[in-house]
């Protein structure tokens, strides 16, 4: 492991994603106790930040001087918690590095509201900003969809779906350490069951609050679509100490075989959700997804 991200090993909180409303108060304590930090972003000082509901959907619009493309935002947390503070500073970080409007989506949660509630509602911030284009300064071909984690599995399937419907243009997504596969049987799956923030057994929680009692189909778990031809172009990057790293590496090697063009970057020492630990890794991590939309949008 990266001996900067070990350091802060001991000191990481044990989340229990089996109890919803524990998981979340826990997380409310966690970002209370950052609260100045969070408050004082000093990525979005120089840019427009503005919250309104669309269409029903709760969103959060960072708008930078000279956007020159816009990017659908999703959040990690197992689709259990989470919301609009919470992602505040990862969501200006990458407005401020992308020169992108970023729309961070507060999706409905599980187990209240399971499959598709979460998709649906990026389906319904995706159609608004195509059809709204203008209003964000940007054009219609020039936006993204991305997310961390469970946020990235909703990227992956908001692509399949506007594919399969002929929904929104995408012109691209970002898919930072992606939930992608509810069966769990790859080789990362079945050795790194405890590993720091996220472990098998929470993995497994996360998917049964998603999916209730319903089986999973691609728009749920991207990795049982049987065809990725046609989709937008992808960046995939994984970390190295993580369960879900092996089903992001087979995701990312099968849209290359069905001709989708694929930067893939597997990220040696770090681990799940690592890159908000202050770190030099870390550092290089978010400012990677930046530059990597900056110049996907600029094309």
């Amino acid at each position: 492991m990266d001996p900067e991200l070990e350091a802060f090993v001991p000191l990481i909180p044990k989340v229990d994603l089996a109890d919803a409303a524990v998981a979340r108060k826990e997380l409310a304590a966690l970002a209370a106790a950052a609260s100045d930090v969070v408050a004082a972003n000093p990525d979005v000082e120089d840019m427009v930040v503005e919250d309104r509901t669309v269409r029903g959907v709760p969103v959060r619009i960072y708008r930078p001087d000279g956007a020159h493309g816009a990017v659908i935002w999703l959040r990690g947390g197992g689709w259990i918690i989470g919301d609009l503070d919470t992602e505040h500073r990862m969501a200006g970080s990458i407005a401020s590095g992308s020169g992108a409007v970023v729309i961070s989506v507060d999706y409905r949660r599980s187990p209240e509201h399971r499959f598709p509630a979460a998709l649906d509602d990026l389906y319904t911030v995706l159609t608004w900003a195509s059809e709204h284009a203008s209003e964000l300064g940007v054009t219609p071909d020039r936006i993204a969809v991305g997310g961390h984690s469970a946020g990235a599995g909703l990227a992956a399937a908001g692509a399949l779906r506007a594919r399969d419907q002929q929904g929104p243009p995408i012109c691209f997504q970002v898919l930072n350490q992606p939930v992608l596969d509810d069966r769990q049987q790859t080789w990362s799956q079945r050795n790194f069951t405890d590993t720091p923030w996220v472990t098998r057994d929470n993995i497994a929680a996360a998917w049964r609050h998603y999916l209730g009692a319903e089986a999973a189909t691609p728009y749920a778990a991207p990795a049982r679509a049987g065809d990725l031809s046609g989709l937008p172009p992808a960046y995939v990057a994984t970390a190295e100490f993580d369960p879900v790293r092996d089903e992001g590496i087979a995701y990312a090697s099968r849209l290359l075989e069905a001709g989708v063009p694929v930067e893939l970057h597997q990220w040696s020492g770090t681990f799940h959700g690592s890159q908000a630990i202050p770190s030099g890794v870390s550092q290089r991590q978010v400012a990677e997804l930046g530059s990597v939309l900056r110049r996907a949008l600029a094309e």
